[in-house]
């Protein structure tokens, strides 16, 4: 099995060092043959709409609007944004992967970062705390019905998952601990 980080732009190395540690071989997808190595797909943090911009540019929309359809897909914060529904402030285009709409940079600016304890949501199969790095967070404003939170701040959703689809308005490649990154892994094992 093969977990694919998508490597246009955005924080790449932190999820290949957190998959390395957990025995996972990784691969930089930059290209559409990349998809077809892969069981799962990371979409890192960064910039939503030069991602859109380099997806675009480079001729791998498409692709991987289809890949995150059908195969365990994880986007974090701006990768989150492209899984969205809907987008606001401003809205964009997405691969409407994921039944939730979110406001990007809802939490502030750079220099508005924090760090957080999240506290694991009833449904969540992990029952302890991680840690949070909000960076220029995106905010979930709606989930569907088949959306369930996995962990929350202030009883608001920072993490959902949707079937094979998870999405997370923070940074746990920032953070010690790789529960999340194992949680990825093992839904990847289970659709593999």
């Amino acid at each position: 099995m093969q977990i694919g980080i998508l490597a246009l732009q955005g924080a790449v190395r932190p999820h290949e060092v957190k998959l390395q540690k957990l025995g996972v071989s990784t691969i930089q997808v930059k290209r559409t043959d990349d998809l077809k190595k892969i069981t799962g797909l990371i979409l890192p943090g960064g910039e939503s709409s030069a991602m859109i911009h380099l997806l675009k540019l480079d001729g791998l929309w498409d692709a991987v609007k289809q890949f995150v359809q059908i195969q365990p897909s994880w986007g974090l914060c701006a990768g989150a944004i492209l899984l969205a529904h809907e987008v606001e402030s401003p809205s964009q285009e997405s691969f409407q992967a994921l039944d939730i709409g979110v406001i990007r940079n809802a939490y502030g600016r750079q220099t508005e970062s924090f760090i957080a304890p999240l506290n694991p949501a009833p449904q969540c199969k992990i029952q302890e705390s991680v840690e949070g790095v909000f960076i220029r967070a995106p905010k979930i404003k709606r989930f569907g019905e088949k959306v369930r939170p996995l962990f929350n701040l202030n009883h608001e959703p920072v993490m959902v998952q949707s079937g094979h689809t998870l999405a997370s308005t923070f940074h746990p490649e920032l953070s010690d601990g790789s529960i999340l990154h194992q949680y990825f892994v093992n839904l990847c094992q289970e659709f593999h």
